[in-house]
Order: structure tokens, then C-alpha cells, then sequence
């Protein structure tokens, strides 16, 4: 399992508008790294980057060190974004799509699906049609479907954005447990929720990077102004 995810330098312009500017981070595994921001800071941009999903213009993403092709590094990671997009078909087709096109046994399948939709209080939804879903138990079904294919990267933009309290709880359990073996990554703009789940918390901030913390310190005692700002609510 890889230990580290780290960027070095990254930036990413769309057409002369400067959406990621120097950026530096490191991600280590068996934590728990959001990045938080208001909209527009560039948090699903830089996402979608270190899942090897969008080029960037400029610098580049090491894996324990050694750098990694955009290529390479989508064999390595996966992203579940804010709206999930079901396939046609059952919970365990969607949740299973992964495994079949990687002519996984499927008995394998089997034992893996029943304990990803586990995972997401999910048990026994296997024949459900996925697109009746609400859209909560569809962000469930989608993080099942990532945590199946057992990628050693994981990236979440606004996990629970727009969800009830019921499956909001829910979600944060699952990333808790999907935290224990792999690098994780999320965006959220739902502070107490940085603060519940977060080891390390960095602060977006019109495409740059203000603040990288141990979340207790981060919460505790911000250094930059708009972070204090952003803490307290103030920063718009």
C-alpha cells in the first residue's frame, strides 16, 4: 500500500484564468486529509488532478516519492464526486461494474459487494433498482462501488453535500473505514464535518493553498487571517 500521495508545484489554467497556483501537499495513508474552501477555490480541480482525471499545466504527483503519469496514477486512485451517476440495472450491478470489467471470479464479486454495501448500511439492496434510489443511498451505492475495486487511492468531492443527517452519518462512518487502508482525500465546505473526520485540514483560497494543519490546530488556532475568518463563518 502506498504511504504517500504527494503534489509538488501544481498548477492549472483555463485559458488565461489561474485555477491552481503552486500547489504543495502531502497526503499520508491511514488518515483522513479534507481540503476545504468555498466554492470556486479550485478543491474539485485539484481533485480531479490527483485522480489523474484532469491535466495540469504545470509541476507534479509523486507516489512514495517516485513520480507518476496521469496514466499510471488512475490505476492507483479513484474519485466519487458530488452527484453519482448509476448505471442501469440493480445496486449490485452498479456496485459490481468495476470488478466484472476486470474479469474479477464471481464469487469474488460476490463476497466483496455484500461487504462493500455492508460497509454503507446497504445490506440487501442488491436487487434494488439504483436510479429509484434517493440520492443519499445513491452516494452510498457509489462509495461501495469505489471501495469494491480496493484502490489504494481514494478522493471524495462534498461527499455529503445536500444529504439528510441520516445518511450524512452514514457516509462519514464509511470514510472513516475506507481511511484505515488507503489515502484519503476529500473537499467539503461543511466545516464540522472537517473537524469531525479530518486528521490534516488544508485551505483552499482562490487557487492557492493558505493554510495545511494538523486539524486540531487547524480548528484550534488558524494562522492566516482568511482561515480564522473562514472558521468563524465570516469569510464569504
Amino acid at each position: 500500500m502506498p504511504f504517500c500521495l504527494e503534489a509538488r508545484n501544481i498548477s492549472k489554467k483555463y485559458d488565461r484564468s489561474v485555477v491552481l497556483d503552486q500547489i504543495n501537499l502531502k497526503a499520508h495513508a491511514s488518515r483522513i486529509t479534507s481540503i476545504i474552501g468555498i466554492n470556486g477555490a479550485g478543491k474539485t480541480t485539484l481533485l480531479k488532478i490527483l485522480a489523474g482525471l484532469e491535466e495540469k499545466n504545470g509541476g507534479s504527483i509523486l507516489i512514495d516519492s517516485n513520480e507518476i503519469s496521469a496514466s499510471d496514477l488512475r490505476t492507483h486512485s479513484t474519485m466519487i464526486f458530488q452527484k453519482s451517476i448509476m448505471i442501469g440495472g440493480t445496486v449490485y450491478d452498479n456496485v459490481a461494474y468495476g470488478l466484472r470489467v476486470n474479469n474479477v471470479p464471481s464469487q469474488h464479486i460476490k463476497e466483496k459487494v455484500r461487504y462493500a454495501l455492508d460497509t454503507v448500511n446497504l445490506t440487501n439492496f442488491e436487487k434494488r433498482k439504483a436510479r429509484k434510489l434517493s440520492s443519499g443511498e445513491q452516494q452510498r451505492v457509489a462509495i461501495a462501488r469505489a471501495l469494491v475495486i480496493e484502490r489504494e487511492i481514494l478522493l471524495i468531492d462534498e461527499p455529503t453535500a445536500n444529504l439528510d443527517p441520516a445518511n450524512a452519518m452514514i457516509i462519514e462512518q464509511a470514510i472513516k473505514i475506507a481511511a484505515r487502508s488507503r489515502i484519503l482525500i476529500l473537499s467539503t465546505h461543511n466545516l464540522p464535518q472537517a473537524k469531525r473526520l479530518s486528521h490534516q485540514v488544508i485551505h483552499l483560497y482562490n487557487g492557492s493553498i493558505i493554510e495545511d494543519r494538523e486539524a486540531e490546530d487547524f480548528f484550534a488556532s488558524p494562522h492566516d487571517e482568511k482561515t480564522r475568518l473562514f472558521v468563524d463563518g465570516e469569510l464569504q
